[in-house]
């Protein structure tokens, strides 16, 4: 038997058989013939934003005005920090920075803060130093960064402060300060580093400060 091959693989080509690609027909995304588009159950849609769940500007803002005792967040009279190598402390403080086992809610400081984030100007400035959001929440006027360490404790983070004492909190104190040194040099030129989403007035209604900014 004689057969001309060349139409018959030229047609299967076109199909997608010969290349093991499954016929249009056989696509459960491809949209079928004289049938209207529904988007809602498209299977091929975007999965869930990995974001969402530890958005801190979510619908039911960490960060939103609430009220803290002030005495939380302040260190008692007579107690001494945890005394330590500073870099040995530093080095459990960059760790610790992205730990959310600290928190009650999966939230970290890295969270808010990857790349400067969600740091006032003022953050550049030495502690104490008024932060709007102990004065919004506290009546603090001026706070040390122990205190704005606490502070973050309490409230996006929805735990307990750490103990005045501990090896964490002198490691996470020291750490921020070198953030605080890298923000001093690069802040001012980071566009998302003045959104805050602490502030009173919460910014973060339209954006979600876990998304990647991408240039």
């Amino acid at each position: 038997m004689n057969l001309n091959l060349r139409p018959m693989t030229a047609a299967m080509l076109s199909s997608g058989l010969l290349l093991g690609v499954p016929p249009a027909s056989a696509n459960p995304c491809a949209p079928r013939a004289n049938a209207p588009m529904q988007l809602a159950q498209n299977p091929c849609a975007a999965k869930k934003n990995p974001c969402a769940a530890k958005n801190p500007c979510a619908a039911k803002n960490p960060c939103g005005a609430g009220g803290v005792n002030p005495n939380l967040v302040t260190r008692p009279a007579g107690s001494k920090p945890f005394a330590g190598n500073k870099a040995e402390l530093v080095a459990l403080g960059e760790k610790l920075w992205s730990d959310t086992k600290l928190s009650s809610n999966g939230l970290s400081c890295v969270t808010c803060h990857q790349g400067n984030n969600a740091f006032n100007a003022s953050f550049a400035k030495p502690y104490p130093h008024l932060v709007a959001m102990a004065d919004d929440q506290s009546k603090l006027k001026r706070i040390t960064m122990e205190q704005m360490v606490q502070f973050c404790m309490v409230v996006p983070m929805a735990a307990k402060p750490l103990a005045w004492d501990s090896r964490e909190l002198a490691a996470l104190t020291a750490y921020t300060g070198v953030v605080q040194m890298g923000f001093t040099k690069t802040g001012a030129k980071n566009p998302c580093s003045a959104k805050n989403p602490c502030a009173a007035k919460n910014p973060c209604a339209a954006r979600n400060p876990c998304a990647a900014r991408k240039k």
